[in-house]
């Protein structure tokens, strides 16, 4: 579970069966790399998983088709998106504008304990490394993110940061090397000690660079190929 589900999870008030929930839910999946790029969601499948009607079921994925996580595909269905090239390099551009914001706010706010909190993930980070955990890693490298806007208090842009993470989530899974995973987690802890010693300019330059550097990355020609074992996939196939 992300960081950023866990704090829905205490803050949200609605029932855990609403399309709402929902949504979120398979929003989580798809950052946490548990729904692979082109996953067909079957509304029968789905509906029983929930143990709700498949009407909830179409209204959350509505939701999810809307903040571009799925595609909705009349006479076929609903899948998880396959982002293209022109999405990837748009997403990771707003990012950047909204990111340098973020590292303004979150240097004002942090506490102590907020940056040891962000300490103790990047150990779990490079311990994902080292144990070649893909899953997790990714999973950590994106709520690092998370976890900054959490300490800021903004849930509107939390809430944005978690659409745009998921997004990211899909597009490094098709077109990211592996290799960069562990100069990631080096550029978070750059960038966590420039934040720590106060330096704002530097912290907001090293974070832009951090995201200009995984969109670089990107290997456009040469897709990576998205893991099928996923037991929600097999559940859904």
């Amino acid at each position: 579970m992300t960081a950023a589900s866990k704090t829905e999870q205490a803050e949200h008030v609605e029932p855990a069966d609403s399309s709402e929930a929902i949504a979120r839910d398979i929003t989580t999946a798809i950052a946490e790399q548990r729904l692979p790029p082109g996953t067909k969601l079957r509304e029968e499948a789905l509906a029983r998983m929930y143990s709700v009607s498949r009407t909830k079921i179409r209204a959350a994925l509505v939701m999810l088709a809307k903040d571009k996580l799925i595609d909705l595909v009349p006479e076929k269905g609903a899948f998880v998106s396959k982002p293209g090239e022109q999405e990837a390099r748009e997403i990771f551009f707003v990012r950047r504008i909204l990111e340098a914001a973020l590292v303004r706010e979150f240097i004002a706010k942090a506490r102590p304990e907020d940056y040891a909190r962000l300490e103790e993930h990047l150990v779990r980070e490079r311990q994902a490394i080292i144990d070649n955990n893909v899953q997790e890693r990714s999973i950590l490298l994106s709520d690092f993110h998370i976890l900054l806007a959490n300490t800021v208090g903004n849930q509107v842009l939390t809430d944005i940061l978690m659409k745009l993470a998921g997004r990211s989530s899909l597009i490094t899974m098709l077109y990211q090397s592996s290799r960069d995973a562990s100069c990631s987690s080096d550029e978070h802890g750059e960038f966590l000690r420039a934040a720590k010693a106060g330096d704002v300019e530097r912290a907001v330059e090293l974070m832009e660079h951090h995201l200009h550097h995984v969109e670089s990355a990107l290997q456009f020609t040469e897709p990576a190929k998205a893991d099928k074992k996923d037991f929600i996939s097999a559940l859904l196939a």
